[in-house]
């Protein structure tokens, strides 16, 4: 599956994604089908990718959303769609998560007003994040701004005007989550 890791880069046919028949190497043989095992650990994966988490925090994560009432899977996809580098990149801000997560450790951003140089700060309701007033940093913004094509999810509002500013308007929900992925395989791997 394409997670578009890259940017806009992975719109391009260069970025292209197939799957050969046989496995790498002088084997002939063919690719064995997935175990269960496998299909979980896959998943678990492609979500610790897409949001540049490592097993640790992700971890944590997990045990953060155990702890919420409701459907453990979804609460941990909107801890992980809270994360302020996840937000800049959803607001077109950033061409790709990597960069969102060295424009907020290089504080281009302010939450409400407060210099945050932690990616992994969790954004609530009503945050106002701001593009610093640095030359570098608007220019940055604005030009990562231009090239973005995807929609604005439902939850964010971009003001336009002369410093870029957004607003979470709501807890992002299950259904604002950018990939498809079955959190049910997730929970059924970390809860062992």
């Amino acid at each position: 599956m394409k997670l578009f890791l890259k940017g806009t880069r992975c719109d391009t046919p260069k970025c292209s994604f197939e799957r050969r028949e046989a496995p790498p190497g002088m084997t002939t043989g063919r690719r064995s089908k997935a175990t269960e095992y496998a299909a979980h650990l896959r998943e678990k994966q492609k979500v610790k990718r897409y949001y540049g988490v490592l097993e640790r925090q992700f971890r944590n994560y997990f045990h953060q959303a155990e702890r919420t009432k409701g459907h453990t899977g979804d609460a941990l996809m909107v801890l992980l769609e809270r994360r302020l580098d996840n937000i800049i990149a959803r607001l077109g801000l950033a061409q790709s998560r990597a960069q969102a997560r060295i424009m907020v450790s290089h504080c281009h951003v302010t939450v409400n007003g407060r210099k945050v140089n932690i990616p992994s700060y969790l954004v609530r309701a009503g945050d106002v994040i701001r593009i610093k007033a640095r030359p570098k940093s608007q220019t940055l913004a604005q030009a990562n701004k231009a090239a973005h094509t995807r929609q604005l999810p439902e939850f964010l509002s971009l003001a336009e005007g002369p410093e870029l500013e957004a607003h979470v308007l709501r807890m992002p929900e299950p259904a604002d989550v950018s990939i498809p992925v079955q959190t049910q395989l997730i929970v059924e791997l970390c809860s062992k």
